[in-house]
C-alpha cells in the first residue's frame, strides 16, 4: 500500500502532472484539505494529467480530483478505462447534486401541488387496498371461525381499551369541570343557570366525548400500532411471517382494527360519563345545582339519539385510526429515521382525519338528537 503522490514533469516542452500510488481515503496525505489545495494549485496552468501510474483509485480520490479540476474534464487526460469509469460516475453524481436550477421557477408551486396530490392518491389507493384485504380476511374468518385470531384480538383490546381507561377518565373529568365552570360564568349573567345541563349534555355526549377519545387514542394506541408494525418491518419479522405462510393481515392487522372498532365506542361512553360527572360536580360547587336535579334533567334535555351519534362516531374513528396506523406502519423503511417520521405522520393524519369526519357527521346529523 503506497501513499498517493503527484509530481510535475516537463516532457517535450509540455507540463505534465504524473499521479502515482494509491489514491484512496486511507493512503492520501493528511490533512486531505491541504492535499486538495496543493492539487488545485498545480492544476492552474492546465497541464497534461497522467493517471496511468495510479495503482488504486476509490471514490474519495476521484472526488478530490474532480473538485480540483473545477468539476469539469481537463483538456489533456491520460488514464485507464477503469479509472475513467469511476471518474464518470463521480461526475454524474456531482451533476445530479448540483444540477438544480438556481433561478426561481414561477410554476414551482404547481409542481409541488402535483407531487402532493400524487402522494395523497398513493396513500388513498394503498388504504383502499388494505381495506379490501381486511374485508376478504373477515369473510374468510366468518366461514372458518376456528381460525379467528382471538388471542391477538383480546391482547389488542386490552392494550387499546382497558389500559386507556384511567387517562381517558381523567381527561374527560377535567374537561367536564372546565366546561361547566366557564359556562357557569356566562349563564349566570343571563340568569340561565339551569341550562347548563343542556349545554354539558349535548356538547360532551355528542361532540367532546368522541373527539377527546379520538385524539387520545390516536396519540396513544395509534402511534403504538405504527411503531410496533414499523419495528417488525425493520427487524424483518413481517417477512418471517410470510416465509412461514402466516397471513400478516389476518394475524397482525385485522385484530388491531377489530379491537379498536370495539374499544372506541366503549371508551366514548366512559369519557362522556366522566365528563358529565365532572361537569355535575362543578355545577354543584359553582351554581348550587343539586345532583338529583342534574341527574333527573339530563335524560329529558339530551335525547338518546345523541348517544347513538357519539357511539357511531367512536366506531368510525376507531376503524379509521387503526387503518391509518397500520398503513403507515407498513410503509416504514428499514431505518430509525423512517420509523420516527412515519409514526409522527400517523398521529397527525389520524387526528386530522378524525376532525374532518367529525365535521361530516355534524353536517349529516345536524337535525338529529336536538331537543
Amino acid at each position: 500500500m503506497t501513499a498517493a503522490t503527484i509530481d510535475m514533469v516537463d516532457e517535450a516542452g509540455a507540463r505534465q502532472l504524473v499521479l502515482a500510488g494509491d489514491w484512496r481515503l486511507a493512503t492520501m496525505p493528511q490533512p486531505i484539505a491541504a492535499f486538495e489545495l496543493r492539487v488545485r494549485q498545480l492544476a492552474t496552468d492546465n497541464p497534461v494529467w497522467d493517471l496511468r501510474p495510479v495503482s488504486r483509485l476509490d471514490s474519495a480520490g476521484a472526488t478530490l480530483l474532480w473538485r480540483a479540476w473545477g468539476r469539469q474534464w481537463p483538456s489533456s487526460l491520460i488514464l485507464s478505462v477503469e479509472h475513467r469509469a469511476l471518474l464518470e460516475r463521480v461526475a454524474a453524481i456531482s451533476g445530479d447534486l448540483e444540477g438544480a436550477p438556481a433561478a426561481h421557477d414561477a410554476l414551482a408551486w404547481i409542481a409541488a401541488l402535483g407531487r402532493l396530490s400524487l402522494a395523497g392518491l398513493r396513500h388513498l389507493s394503498e388504504i383502499v387496498a388494505l381495506i379490501g384485504q381486511l374485508v376478504l380476511d373477515l369473510c374468510y374468518l366468518c366461514r372458518h371461525p376456528r381460525e379467528m385470531p382471538w388471542r391477538e384480538f383480546s391482547a389488542n383490546l386490552y392494550k387499546s381499551g382497558a389500559r386507556a381507561l384511567p387517562v381517558i377518565a381523567l381527561i374527560g373529568f377535567l374537561i367536564g369541570i372546565v366546561l361547566s365552570y366557564l359556562s357557569a360564568l356566562q349563564l349566570k349573567t343571563f340568569g340561565a343557570d339551569v341550562f347548563i345541563v343542556n349545554l354539558l349534555g349535548i356538547s360532551i355526549v355528542r361532540e367532546l366525548g368522541p373527539m377527546l377519545v379520538a385524539v387520545l387514542v390516536a396519540g396513544r394506541s395509534g402511534s403504538a400500532m405504527t411503531a410496533q408494525i414499523g419495528v417488525m418491518r425493520v427487524t424483518e419479522e413481517i417477512d418471517a411471517l410470510a416465509t412461514m405462510g402466516v397471513s400478516r393481515s389476518q394475524r397482525l392487522l385485522l385484530p388491531k382494527v377489530l379491537a379498536l372498532a370495539v374499544a372506541m365506542p366503549l371508551l366514548v361512553i366512559w369519557c362522556s360519563a366522566a365528563g358529565i360527572i365532572g361537569g355535575m360536580i362543578a355545577a354543584k360547587l359553582q351554581m348550587g345545582l343539586s345532583y338529583a336535579y342534574f341527574i333527573d334533567t339530563l335524560p329529558r334535555v339530551v335525547p338518546v339519539a345523541n348517544v347513538w351519534i357519539g357511539l357511531c362516531k367512536g366506531l368510525v374513528f376507531g376503524v379509521l385510526i387503526a387503518l391509518i396506523a397500520c398503513h403507515f406502519g407498513l410503509r416504514v423503511k428499514p431505518n430509525t429515521e423512517s420509523l420516527s417520521a412515519l409514526t409522527t405522520s400517523s398521529v397527525v393524519c389520524s387526528i386530522t382525519v378524525a376532525i374532518l369526519v367529525d365535521a361530516v357527521f355534524a353536517v349529516a346529523t345536524r337535525g338529529l338528537g336536538l331537543p
